[in-house]
């Protein structure tokens, strides 16, 4: 696949990934996907970053670059353009109660923080009320200083969210997800970003690769036309959907066993180094 014809859509993790690690993107980067997207390519970024956080990263490239945006790990699909939510897939708040006291059974003292955007016809987003993140007691965010309002544990899991974050600074997110998905199950879905204590609930069957396979169905663009860069394990459903999924040379283990390709670092412009084959 791709190896002679040039892909119709490309997709990109952000942190780790297509951010380097001054948090920028590099001039040799930003140059390719100008070209792709002149070309007629379609570009996505799909992060687990909320959508609130998505225009920082949409100011550090050309302007028009970016559209489509998948956000929180595939729950939300979000226009960095016209700055609306186009649509999202949430946990109900029975299954927020059962995870919340699933994590407290077995990561006692741990903290929860939930993202929730709102119903999609509702308009342009504003903090606190289309695209919020909240905290309960405890909760350390893994990034310092949040924008997380504090609410009481029954406030957190009252209203459906698009993902639900664990939060025990003593633990390895490895840890916790070898510990937590066995009870969990098939109730939502467990991946990470973050490799200190920190896991992201979605809703059963949701990941970024659902998230990319609704934009590559808008784009009429199939999985086999479409190449995918990642660095973290929640990258590991859209690197394995995708035609050709690459791993970033920072990657996680885990996402190097099972990528179709390693390339540099994102420090030494890896996207660029295979991108450029094409553009």
């Amino acid at each position: 696949m791709i190896a002679d014809n040039p892909p119709r859509l490309v997709a990109t993790d952000v942190d780790g990934t297509l951010l380097d690690d001054r948090d920028t993107v590099s001039p040799r980067t930003a140059a390719v996907i100008s070209r792709l997207v002149g070309a007629g390519t379609g570009f996505v970024l799909v992060t687990g970053r909320p959508p609130r956080w998505i225009p920082p990263v949409v100011a550090k490239l050309p302007a028009g670059l970016v559209r489509l945006c998948v956000c929180a790990n595939g729950a939300v699909l979000y226009d960095a353009v016209d700055d609306v939510v186009l649509g999202s897939r949430t946990l109900a708040p029975e299954a927020l109660r059962e995870l919340a006291a699933l994590a407290g059974k077995l990561f006692p003292g741990c903290g929860l923080g939930v993202e929730r955007v709102g119903d999609a016809t509702t308009g342009r987003l504003a903090l606190g009320t289309v695209d919020e993140f909240l905290t309960g007691p405890g909760y350390v965010h893994a990034w310092g200083e949040h924008d997380g309002g504090p609410v009481s544990r029954d406030e957190l899991v009252a209203q459906p969210v698009t993902k639900l974050l664990i939060r025990a600074p003593e633990l390895s997110s490895e840890q916790m997800l070898e510990t937590l998905a066995p009870e969990v199950g098939e109730r939502a879905d467990l991946t990470f970003s973050h490799s200190s204590g920190l896991l992201e609930a979605s809703a059963p069957g949701v990941t970024k690769a659902t998230g990319l396979a609704d934009v590559a169905a808008r784009l009429g663009v199939t999985a086999a036309e479409t190449i995918a860069f990642g660095d973290m394990p929640n990258d590991r459903e859209m690197l394995r959907w995708a035609g050709v999924g690459v791993a970033m040379g920072n990657a996680h283990p885990d996402l190097v066993g099972l990528a179709d390709e390693v390339t540099a670092p994102n420090s030494r412009d890896g996207i660029a180094e295979v991108l450029e084959r094409w553009f």
